[in-house]
């Protein structure tokens, strides 16, 4: 768990420039999105769900971009 949000943490100060870095961008924000709403299942912790909004928004930029 803990390094799932260390990822989170990494993914986010993260900067994608090419093309296939966004391709790889957008299936490590989709892994990392799975991730925790596996664990927001068992807590429903606000925070978390706040973190997934983050990720999607990112998600969705990068694909837009392709």
């Amino acid at each position: 768990m803990e390094t799932l949000f260390s990822d989170v943490k990494t993914f986010e100060e993260t900067r994608f420039i090419s093309r296939s870095d966004k391709i790889g961008a957008s299936r490590e924000a989709k892994r990392l999105i799975l991730g925790l709403n596996e664990i927001y299942k068992e807590e429903q912790d606000p925070a978390i769900m706040e973190i997934m909004k983050r990720l999607t928004t990112l998600k969705k930029k990068y694909e837009r971009r392709l």
